[in-house]
């Protein structure tokens, strides 16, 4: 556990391997083999460190390591107006959640990029090692977000993983709507950085400290703001702000959909397994803080849920078989924010595990899907694929069995949990959890129905070697779906005999994915079979293991009661709760809910796999025996699946409202500067220009006036003057007699 440190550093050096010199030297082979060890490295690391973790004692399992100090000591003033000294050191903290999150970044990570290797085989040389470049780097920041022990290392990772995002949505950046779906995710993720930004400065200035452990000790010791709003409902806010942007909640979630511009590793690791879930990570990470916000929990689990359901209620309509995946992940982070929100921290935790294994499972399934067809995205032009691709299939039925809560599949396990503490903490948010689990049903295996059952509705594909592709689709009485297309870029590898990709060769029909592909799929469907079995409940005769090792992440060391001790002293919040040696923490998921009767909590469990149920029956109904019914109800109602198509017309809303008025702000201003600070400096200007025409003018006609009016006097009566310098002693004489003269006769006047 010692060095922890090497786990975020591995693929931050395989990054600047491939960046710096795979770009330019590597072979495809090569940068992918090079990035891919070295996540299997780090992922190597990260089981070594969880199983020493797994030997220690459960009140023990924690271990910090500072690799150096980041800012030094810096006196600061706090809140209450007591001198606080502001330092960081550059730390790791491995504990139980973030020993979990290091196996799914680490351990789903590399099994993604062994898939890359096969995916984007096709792209140029330099393309793929960028890429890997890419997701290398991606892979260390998400590592460090998680490892750091303090607010501002997680703050590193925080705004790096957005940073890669933007890079690996855009990644085909000549594509105009992958660059904007880059940019469009980087500016969204930026209104939430700010209120993460304004909840860290806040953390500081009320505790002291930036320090995970120390702030949550400190935390523990004050009151609960159930009647008030205070401080720490204020942080909890803010912070909550910064999880929506990431974790895309409402209203910050319309990036995550536009995503899917990217390529589809892309999708399955930034967008399904890691990245959004760092929102849902830091609010587990801060618990003891937010048990201590009721009314900002309230919040969370109100707007969770809202997500969830709207999310849900969009992909009941989608034909892009991707963007059915993103509402769905929209949708199943509703689901973890509902928990959070309920205080149900470690069924969000584990709802995160399960669902990082089963939505990388159907993203990456849903590219092998793409790869057999060429590029094709629109599930309107898919149908009987099962035939052609039996891995895929048999894959990707194990993980929309999990997503939609069929026992003994892992998402029932993490599902039902969350229904059950929504349950018993307010039965109108269980009310629309139950109705989303009842659409997610629905819609995935809609999904499946569409791609997988029926007859092949896609393009026909000459069966005789050679030729052209002859690309001409069935009729199917649709119109494509204005968010389809096919990628600019291939996608598609060779296949294991070495034929020719899609995007550059002839295509000659769907056809199953390589090896490199095909076994990520199966190792992801392990995950998503057996992964719940570490949550069976009490009610199932397990232990809910799961909750146990994660809770000692969600509780903090603290006198209960007391005033935050050091803040108002100046000392350490985690050194006066060592001192106290007494525990506390975060409210416990057991404490102080009513009891329910294990009959009770399998009647409900029964319910949700009845409601499950009913929604697989009905896509298998409409999609499968009888497909007019939906045809049919389209026609029906024709104005809420118009709604429904067009996303609830959010992003009309934005683009009329804060996009335009962006843009009306900005040429405002842009007229301003131009009329009111250009015009202003240029008058100036004119007006210097003009007053120096007239002082020019002035000083040629009275100032030079005036000095040649003295010189002209001047030489002109020097003319006069000079006819009296005869240079006769008989006429200077006579002068001065008269001057006598004339004196004198004036002395005799004036007497």
């Amino acid at each position: 556990m010692q060095y922890i440190w090497l786990i975020p550093l591995l693929p931050g050096l395989g990054a600047a391997i491939n960046g710096l010199v795979g770009i330019r030297s590597f072979s495809r082979q090569t940068a992918g083999a090079l990035a891919s060890a070295m996540m299997l490295a780090a992922f190597g690391l990260s089981l070594f460190a969880f199983m020493q973790l797994l030997a220690l004692p459960p009140d023990m399992r924690f271990h910090d390591v500072n690799v150096a100090q980041w800012f030094s000591a810096i006196p600061m003033q706090l809140r209450n107006g007591t001198i606080g000294t502001f330092q960081v050191p550059w730390g790791f903290r491995l504990d139980p959640l973030s020993g979990m999150m290091i196996l799914i970044v680490s351990g789903i990570g590399t099994l993604i990029h062994i898939y890359s290797t096969a995916y984007m085989a096709e792209e140029p040389r330099g393309g793929v090692a960028r890429f890997f470049c890419y997701l290398n780097l991606f892979c260390f920041f998400m590592l460090m977000l998680v490892l750091g022990n303090n607010f501002l290392v997680m703050f590193v990772g925080w705004e790096g993983v957005g940073l890669c995002s933007y890079l690996l949505i855009g990644y085909w950046y000549e594509k105009k709507s992958a660059s904007d779906a880059g940019k469009k995710a980087f500016l969204t993720n930026r209104v939430g950085d700010w209120g993460f930004v304004l909840g860290v400065f806040l953390v500081f200035s009320t505790f002291g400290t930036l320090d995970f452990r120390a702030v949550q000790n400190a935390a523990a010791a004050m009151p609960i703001e159930s009647m008030r709003f205070g401080v720490l409902s204020f942080i909890c806010l803010l912070l909550f702000v910064g999880a929506t942007g990431k974790s895309a909640q409402i209203p910050l979630y319309v990036w995550l959909p536009d995503a899917m511009e990217g390529p589809t590793p892309v999708s399955a690791l930034i967008h399904a397994a890691t990245m959004v879930t760092a929102g849902v990570y830091m609010l587990c990470r801060n618990a003891v803080l937010f048990s201590h916000a009721p009314m900002v929990m309230n919040i969370v689990a109100i707007v969770g849920v809202l997500t969830a359901l709207m999310a849900a209620s969009i992909g009941l309509v989608q034909y892009d078989i991707k963007r059915v995946l993103a509402y769905s992940t929209v949708s199943q982070l509703g689901y973890m924010f509902t928990a959070v929100g309920v205080g149900a921290f470690s069924a969000g935790a584990f709802h995160l595990m399960t669902h990082a294994f089963f939505k990388a499972l159907l993203f990456l399934g849903s590219g092998s899907v793409i790869h057999a067809m060429g590029g094709e995205q629109d599930m309107r032009r898919m149908g009987g694929l099962q035939k052609y691709l039996p891995v895929t299939f048999v894959t990707m039925g194990i993980g929309t069995l999990a997503i939609a809560g069929i026992p003994p599949f892992s998402g029932f396990f993490s599902k039902d949990e969350i229904l059950f503490r929504a349950f018993v903490a307010n039965k109108a948010v269980w009310v629309l959890a139950v109705v989303t689990a009842l659409m997610t049903a629905f819609y995935m295996f809609r999904l499946m129905a569409m791609t997988f059952l029926g007859a092949y509705r896609g393009p026909v594909w000459e069966t005789h070697g050679g030729g052209h592709d002859a690309a001409h689709a069935h009729d199917t009485g649709h119109d494509a779906d204005d968010d389809h297309g096919a990628h600019g870029h291939a996608h598609a590898a060779h296949d294991d005999n070495g034929g020719g990709g899609h995007g550059h060769g002839p295509w000659h029909g769907p056809h199953e994915s390589p090896r490199p592909m095909t076994l990520p799929l199966q190792a992801l469907a392990i995950g998503a079979l057996i992964a719940g079995f570490v949550g069976i409940p009490p009610a199932l005769l397990g232990g809910n293991a799961i909750e146990h090792f994660l809770e000692p992440s969600f509780t903090a060391e603290a006198p209960v009661g007391a005033e935050a001790p050091g803040v108002a002293q100046g000392v350490s919040p985690a050194g006066a709760a060592e001192q106290a040696g007494l525990k506390s923490g975060a409210t416990s998921e057991n404490e102080g809910e009513p009891h329910v009767s294990r009959g009770v909590e399998l009647g409900l469990m029964g319910f949700s796999v009845l409601v499950a149920l009913i929604g697989i029956s009905a896509a298998w109904k409409f999609y499968v025996t009888s497909p007019e019914i939906s045809d049919r109800l389209a026609g029906q109602f024709a104005g809420a699946h118009r709604v429904l198509s067009n996303k609830y017309y959010v992003d009309e809303l934005y683009d009329a409202t804060v996009i335009s008025g962006t843009m009306a702000s900005g040429r405002g201003l842009w007229a301003v500067d131009r009329g009111v600070v250009d015009g202003a400096v240029n008058g100036t200007g004119r007006a210097t220009i003009v007053g120096s025409w007239f002082s020019g003018l002035t000083d040629r006609t009275v100032v030079d006036g005036l000095v040649n009016l003295v010189g002209w006097v001047v030489q002109e009566s020097s003319h006069i003057f000079r006819r009296l310098q005869t240079g006769l002693v008989q006429n200077y004489a006579l002068l001065m007699l008269f001057g006598v003269f004339v004196f004198v006769s004036l002395y005799l006047f004036v007497r």
